[in-house]
Parts: structure tokens; C-alpha cells; sequence
């Protein structure tokens, strides 16, 4: 499963025409993170770290992938299925989906999805996360930062094709978009694809950049960062576009403006 998410989340990414990711789980599970059955002392340790080390390049996949990535959760997401949320850029949950580590109830510490959980919510609610195994509700995912958005179970429903028959979409421009039928959902994908990609693209690299940055670099990094966004041909169409009332048209490419 992480090596199929791993190849749809990479594969054709750097189409201009491609300009977000929906992740999303039916039923009552969003995703219950690794199998213990297949964690256990006889698959021996070069096994496990395989199996980590997979889930280490699924998610910093997502964090390099140049569009946005979001998460649609229906239910519970425990453990890794926790850690894959924190690390998606924009996750819409419905009003009651559930979040937890719970790894040392069975004796296995959630320290990989720890990594993802501690730099998505406040370290006080990381830990109490990780310590406890107690699960959050919507409500308090939503005002620890965990989720974006929290909707009626009720109005969610994607209704769209998928990749491989499962749970992953990849939204194209080129011919038009097929956008979900959840209304929420619908409306961040199109306030996405209506942006210039190559101005995402950028503006995801350095958001993630400089949040391990102390401030000072942070600052000095996105002086330059803004300078350069300036200096595109979309960066000009955006600001013609604002200056003469009318929707721009962009490029979606990162040629320099003459």
C-alpha cells in the first residue's frame, strides 16, 4: 500500500497540468497505520527497516511533492494513518473522525508518526497523544491544528475517478477538472487549481524549508524567495492581472519575466 501511494504520489508530478493530490479512506478507517501482524521478531530487523523507512519516503515524498497534497478522512486515523494526515498540506476530516497514536498500548512507540505529530500540533498535545493513546475527536483536531476543515459525516462523498480503483486522485487541468462532489473539498481543490502551479510549487518548497529554520535565516530565505517570485513571467501576469481587474493568465512555468 505505502509503495503504491509512493508512485501516484511521484507519478507525472511534474505535468504542468497536474495541480493536486486527494488522499482519501471509505468507511470507518481513514488508515490504521502499519500491520503489527507483520512487524513481529521473526521478519527480522532488516525487515523493519525496510518497512520504515518506506514510510520515511512516503512522507517526505509528499512534503517534496510540487502541488498541494490533501487528506480526506472518514473515521479513524491511528498511528502511521495519523502520521500520513499531520504530513499532508491540507486535511478536511468529517465531524466524527478520530486521531490517535496508540502505539504503546501494544508496545510499540509511535516515534515515526511522532515526527509528523509534533511538528503539526502543540508539543503539550503531541504528548498527550503519544503518552496516553487516547484518541482525539474532530473538535479537538481541528483547534490543535491537526485538520484544516471538519464537515458533516453526512455531506462528504467523493465521487470522482480514481488511480488503481483506490484512494488516491490526482487533479489534472488539461482537459477540465473533475472536482469531488464534498463541497468543501471541491472548494479548496478549485482555489488551488485556479493559482499559477509553478507559484504553489515554489511557495510549498520554502514553507517547509523554513520551518526548521530559526527565524533570522527564515526571514533572509524568503527576502530572496519573494524576490525571485517577482522576478517570474506569473509573478508579473499576477500582479498586471490584480492592477487591471481581470483574471490572469498564467503560464504555470518558472520562466524569468521579460
Amino acid at each position: 500500500m505505502m509503495e503504491d501511494l509512493i508512485h501516484h504520489i511521484t507519478f507525472n508530478q511534474d505535468d504542468p497540468n497536474l495541480r493536486c493530490i486527494v488522499l482519501y479512506g471509505e468507511g470507518k478507517v481513514f488508515s490504521a497505520g502499519h500491520n503489527l501482524k507483520e512487524l513481529t521478531h521473526k521478519d527480522g530487523s532488516d525487515y523493519h527497516h525496510q518497512v520504515f523507512s518506506t514510510c520515511s519516503r512516503l512522507m517526505l515524498g509528499i512534503l517534496q511533492c510540487p502541488v498541494p497534497v490533501i487528506a480526506v478522512v472518514q473515521g479513524l486515523a491511528a498511528a502511521a494513518g495519523c502520521q500520513l494526515v499531520a504530513t499532508c498540506d491540507i486535511a478536511v476530516c468529517s465531524d466524527t473522525s478520530t486521531f490517535s497514536t496508540p502505539g504503546a498500548n501494544f508496545g510499540i512507540f509511535c516515534s515515526t508518526p511522532g515526527v509528523a505529530v509534533g511538528r503539526a500540533v502543540p508539543r503539550k498535545v503531541a504528548a498527550h497523544m503519544l503518552f496516553t493513546g487516547i484518541p482525539l475527536t474532530a473538535e479537538e483536531a481541528i483547534g490543535a491544528g491537526l485538520v484544516s476543515k471538519v464537515v458533516p459525516e453526512e455531506s462528504m462523498g467523493l465521487e470522482f475517478e480514481s488511480l488503481s480503483g483506490g484512494h488516491i486522485f490526482q487533479i489534472y487541468v488539461n482537459p477540465s477538472p473533475v472536482f469531488p462532489t464534498d463541497e468543501e473539498v471541491a472548494k479548496i481543490v478549485q482555489a488551488i487549481t485556479c493559482k499559477s502551479r509553478a507559484i504553489v510549487a515554489m511557495g510549498k518548497k520554502f514553507f517547509y524549508q523554513q520551518l526548521e529554520a530559526d527565524i533570522k535565516t527564515a526571514y533572509r530565505l524568503g527576502e530572496e524567495v519573494m524576490v525571485n517570485n517577482i522576478g517570474l513571467a506569473d509573478g508579473q501576469e499576477g500582479i498586471r492581472s490584480f492592477i487591471e481587474k481581470r483574471k490572469a493568465n498564467w503560464s504555470h512555468g518558472f520562466e524569468k519575466a521579460h
